[in-house]
């Protein structure tokens, strides 16, 4: 066994720790703004701490910017219509191809101007916005260096737990526990 990974498998593993932090980052978020629009706290999906579809926007932010390293106004504008596309995409497909689901609604919220459908709305657009550029500024290079400078040993023993936990949660949220808890 070689001392170091391959470049391209690191690179790889870098993004996936980059992706659950982002899923991770939204699940905080959610929790957050639900505590002030409720005035409590509601559970935020369906496992662990994170949301799948804040991991997609951090996949797409991640592989968009950590090699060209665009300016503040670039990665926000980036966020901002790459946020908006999942978002409304994501909202529609759910509602129109699967029942009427719909995992957000902003029709219900506080603070939707700018509200399309339910699927999306300025206000959380512009936040992820503000995120993104937190995430690329800080986020992005720091898991890079960090996996630089990590022993091969080391880096596995985050990177093989968490890919393990994270997909063992997805699998058995949106998978096993409907087939099992009703």
């Amino acid at each position: 066994m070689s001392k170091e990974l391959n470049p391209k498998l690191k690179t790889a593993m870098t993004i996936f720790l980059l992706v659950v932090l982002g899923a991770m980052i939204g699940w905080v978020y959610e929790m957050l703004f639900y505590r002030i629009d409720m005035g409590h706290f509601i559970r935020r999906g369906q496992g662990g701490p994170w949301l799948p579809i804040y991991g997609f926007g951090a996949l797409g932010l991640t592989l968009a910017t950590y090699k060209t390293k665009p300016g503040p106004v670039k990665v926000f504008l980036i966020t901002c219509v790459g946020s908006f596309i999942i978002e409304f995409s994501t909202g529609w497909f759910l509602y129109n191809f699967m029942d009427g689901l719909r995992l957000w609604d902003y029709n219900t919220e506080i603070w939707n101007w700018g509200n399309i459908g339910g699927y999306v709305c300025a206000r959380s657009i512009l936040i992820f916005g503000i995120l993104g550029l937190l995430y690329s500024k800080w986020a992005i290079p720091g898991f890079f260096k960090m996996a630089d400078k990590l022993s091969k040993k080391a880096f596995l023993a985050i990177v093989i737990p968490t890919a393990v936990i994270f997909f063992s949660d997805i699998v058995f949220s949106y998978m096993l526990k409907p087939l099992f808890f009703k």
